[in-house]
């Protein structure tokens, strides 16, 4: 009897405390309408993608950057993944519309090869180089690299539209010579084995700028953040649960991206999830290192971050 009196209290113990969670949570009056991309910039989101999570976010993938970038401009997504020089062009876009909310995403660049003459980054001189990205951080990190080697007019650029549709063309063979982003990279190791790593971009870069590779952040409109900051900050605090539950649990969380299409296959996706960086990072250590790396690409090319460096309410600071 003294058991069933212990668990009977014990459960209206778990039921307050569960109230009491509850009427200091966020109220949701409906889904934040939330865009990630395919890939490892969308990786990190992959657990708020479950039905549990349906009544507080409407999330959305997209495999081209452009497309985010329109549908934060209409007001049809409040909160988005994007390329972090994106996030800039977008804030001087919108004179001042979004607000970044954390860094997501590190250096995942890598060059490709089917075969074995590329064993330094000058042996890139008198090739083409076929890439993705065009128009994002990984272009202006590549034109970066060429010029700190002296390849800026010795290498020819061929721009494909999507990450799928390079790493389907070096996976058949039909291109020798690619720069992709994970997964697409283990994607088209495991799928031919006479393609290896070359090159490591983020390596190279880090090397040319002593700075990290920033490659993704998490933006929200500025005018959905005036009105629903409560909101956010519960959408950033399951974001980071979501990170660590994909960084801890690889073959769970990658069945979950091949279910929600984050990935093309669970396998690669569990390969990937080391070498893809995703992070959380908020706050003073976001900025410092988001400014670092703007820096660098408004000094090679102010046009890629949007013409001029974000102000200081480009960065959140959660307070």
């Amino acid at each position: 009897m003294k058991k069933l009196v212990s668990l009977f209290v014990a459960l209206l113990m778990c039921a307050a405390l569960a109230a009491g969670c509850a009427s200091g949570a966020a109220s949701f009056e409906q889904p934040i309408r939330i865009t990630g991309l395919k890939g490892p910039t969308g990786m990190g989101m992959t657990l708020l993608m479950g039905n549990e999570f349906a009544d507080k976010y409407a999330i959305t993938l997209s495999s081209a950057p452009d497309d985010v970038t329109a549908q934060l401009i209409s007001g049809e997504t409040d909160i988005a993944a994007v390329p972090l020089n994106l996030a800039s062009v977008l804030y001087n876009k919108t004179e001042g519309g979004v607000v970044m909310l954390a860094v997501n995403t590190l250096g995942v660049l890598y060059v490709l090869e089917n075969g074995e003459e590329i064993q330094s980054v000058t042996d890139l001189a008198g090739k083409t180089l076929y890439a993705t990205g065009q128009g994002s951080t990984p272009e202006y990190m590549l034109n970066s690299i060429r010029a700190q080697n002296g390849l800026t007019d010795s290498v020819t650029v061929e721009y494909k539209a999507e990450h799928s549709e390079l790493a389907t063309l070096m996976a058949s063979g039909d291109v020798t010579l690619g720069m992709l982003p994970e997964p697409n990279v283990t994607s088209v190791l495991m799928q031919n084995e006479s393609v290896r790593v070359a090159l490591d971009l983020n390596a190279l870069w880090e090397e040319a700028t002593g700075i990290s590779a920033v490659q993704g952040c998490i933006v929200v409109r500025s005018e959905y953040l005036a009105e629903h900051e409560a909101e956010v900050k519960a959408f950033l605090e399951d974001y980071q649960a979501s990170v660590n539950y994909v960084n801890e649990h690889h073959e769970k969380a990658a069945a979950m991206m091949e279910t929600y299409g984050v990935v093309a296959k669970a396998a690669v996706g569990k390969a990937s999830i080391e070498k893809s960086n995703i992070v959380f990072i908020t706050g003073s250590d976001m900025r410092e290192m988001a400014e670092a790396m703007l820096n660098v690409l408004f000094d090679a090319n102010a046009k890629s971050v949007g013409g001029a460096l974000p102000g200081d309410d480009f960065y959140y600071s959660g307070k």
